[in-house]
């Protein structure tokens, strides 16, 4: 039959691999154009890749945990209406120099006109375009060699595995779902089966048994660090997002040069107006939002730190931006995120709020893009969620500073010569010591210590 190969799209900014999560269609389902047929994470998401093609999944080409690279096959779909097509030639035993005949590629394929960066469908009909586009092309070529190295013996079918937690257990312990036998109905794999994958990967290699030994079964060991000599009981490998953020957070602290300055902050007035408001109109921005709303003020005073410095040619520039792109650092099951609020600069502290609700709402479901969760020139970290009052920042590479943010409490403070109890919290700012000096650093973040312990009188200069 007439098979056209879908090869992985780039997903978004030049992204060169991918972590299969699920498999939204099993060999023999009939998809058509658009419908998802996968789940894939980037660096950046996790995201749904439609079908460009309409016809009967013949193969899926990988196993749920693997790591696909863009621009190899992601799956095989035989063509509705096709005629069958003679089946591949096995070259002669020990021949390998004879390639089997590949399955032939269909060359006019109609699609929905939606663009997955990376690849296209053609939307429009009739007379057009009648030379084959340079991706069909690769496509076609590809297809070609994939074909013509290997001799196919049997469709393959995607492992058949019903529970999320086999699923899960078997992506935490680096196996491959392909590569375990079930021993449910019908293949089913089952929790007692990704056990005994792993307790057989983990013993530890043995040499070929002496005759008189092949009666003996020998229990499996857990495996043993050698280092600490203490019982390994998984590995995990970093995939995704976890993987794009250890590097990142490497490279920050590899070519970055940070400094860091702190300070302690009264900000009962600022808790004080929001309650005020609160009480007034039922509602008020978060003490975030006004923070951010004091920060894109600060930065248009000190842009310094809205700055990246970029290293090309053995020449060091600095790069200022005419705006701001604020980041904020958000945690989700997925890992660390900094989901990026584009142009950030003259808004309010409500339309902030709302703004950075919506944003890292979208990070902790899994929804955001690559262009929500990229491209920022100044990050706010609000560690004081987790209960904690400050912490040595990484600076969020390539941008110039970060802003972190400890919880808000109860604590003694002297205020026109009187000890008394105040609202107080303290502020960190780590900047790259390259585009700015610390009386800039300090300036920015004087002000915005400022601009929280006299909140009304801030706003109405802003």
């Amino acid at each position: 039959m007439s098979l056209q190969v879908f090869m992985l799209p780039d997903l978004g900014e030049g992204l060169v691999e991918a972590e299969l999560v699920t498999w939204l269609v099993a060999v023999g389902d009939t998809v058509h154009v658009d419908q998802p047929i996968a789940e894939v994470e980037t660096a950046k998401s996790v995201v749904e890749v439609p079908s460009p093609f309409e016809g009967v999944v013949d193969t899926l080409h990988g196993a749920e945990g693997d790591t696909l690279v863009v621009g190899r096959p992601l799956i095989s779909v035989a063509l509705p209406g096709a005629a069958a097509a003679p089946a591949a030639v096995a070259p002669p035993a020990g021949d390998a120099s004879v390639p089997p005949t590949p399955p032939p590629v269909a060359e006019n394929v109609g699609g929905s006109g939606n663009v997955l960066i990376g690849y296209g469908t053609s939307g429009h009909g009739g007379a057009g375009r009648t030379r084959p586009s340079r991706l069909h092309r690769i496509n076609q070529r590809a297809a070609v060699g994939s074909a013509a190295a290997t001799v196919p013996t049997a469709r393959a079918t995607a492992p058949l595995v019903v529970s999320p937690l086999v699923r899960k257990m078997a992506h935490d312990s680096g196996l491959s779902l392909a590569e375990i036998q079930g021993s449910g109905a019908d293949g089913l794999i089952r929790r007692r089966d990704v056990e005994a994958a792993l307790a057989l990967a983990s013993a530890p290699a043995a040499s070929a048994p002496a005759p008189q030994a092949l009666l003996e079964v020998p229990a499996a060991g857990p495996a043993v660090d050698s280092r600490t000599g203490l019982q390994v009981l998984s590995r995990t490998a970093l995939t995704g997002v976890k993987k794009a953020a250890a590097t990142a957070l490497a490279r920050s602290r590899r070519e970055i040069p940070e400094a860091t300055v702190w300070v302690d902050v009264d900000a009962t007035a600022l808790v004080e107006l929001r309650a005020g408001l609160k009480a007034k109109d039922g509602s008020a921005p978060s003490l975030l939002a006004f923070v951010a709303r004091f920060a894109t003020a600060g930065l248009a005073r000190f842009p310094q730190l809205n700055t990246q410095l970029v290293s090309e040619n053995g020449t060091d520039t600095v790069v200022e931006f005419d705006g701001i792109n604020l980041g904020f650092a958000a945690q989700t099951d997925r890992g660390l995120m900094v989901p990026v609020l584009r142009g950030a600069q003259g808004r309010s502290a409500r339309e902030l709020d709302s703004a950075i609700r919506a944003v890292t709402g979208k990070a902790r479901e899994g929804k955001a893009g690559p262009a929500e969760l990229s491209g920022g020139t100044f990050t706010i970290n609000n560690y004081g969620v987790f209960g904690v009052d400050g912490s040595a920042a990484i600076i969020n590479y390539p941008e110039a500073a970060m802003l972190g943010i400890g919880r808000i409490t109860d604590k003694p403070w002297v205020v026109d010569g009187q000890l008394c109890v105040r609202k107080l919290t303290e502020l960190t700012l780590a900047f790259d010591h390259r585009v700015c000096d610390g009386a800039v650093a300090a300036g920015f973040l004087r002000f915005i210590a400022d601009s929280m312990e006299n909140p009304a009188g801030a706003l109405a200069d802003l």
